[in-house]
């Protein structure tokens, strides 16, 4: 097994987590679910918390696609954090607002996760919509 040293400058924690990039269509979807349950699983979460999980990232997901200009790449970050998964997403855009935090889909994923924010980035000729999750682990899978 070989072990990658950080570059100079680089921090070792610079190096722990998964980054998809991927086209914004939701062919994609099953790529990252299959990401966020393997990481989940490899972090011992439950297996409810492990479906939560995948149902979220897919929605965030799901939601960002929806505000994606067309060819634009999806972003997802996976980190590990004190026994909690962290998500971060994000896509380019012609819209300056935020999803809608009122809507089905939102509030779905705000029940599936430990915390969820959302923002908009200006870019110098559109936007960045991000959002980010937070899922920690109920309890480990008895073996």
């Amino acid at each position: 097994m070989s072990h990658t040293e950080p570059q100079s400058g680089e921090s070792e924690s610079a190096l722990a987590g998964v980054e998809l990039r991927m086209a914004a269509e939701p062919t994609q979807l099953s790529i990252v679910r299959a990401v966020a349950a393997d990481i989940a699983m490899r972090q011992d979460f439950d297996l409810d918390s492990i479906e939560d999980l995948k149902l979220a990232v897919d929605e965030a997901c799901s939601t960002l696609i929806s505000l994606a200009t067309p060819g634009a790449v999806l972003i997802a970050q996976f980190v590990v954090v004190d026994g909690s998964v962290q998500v971060s997403t994000k896509v380019g855009s012609q819209r300056s607002a935020p999803p809608d935090r009122e809507s089905f889909g939102w509030r779905v994923l705000s029940a599936l996760v430990d915390s969820v924010t959302t923002w908009v980035a200006p870019q110098a000729d559109a936007y960045e919509v991000h959002i980010d999750l937070v899922k920690r682990s109920l309890g480990t899978v008895d073996a």
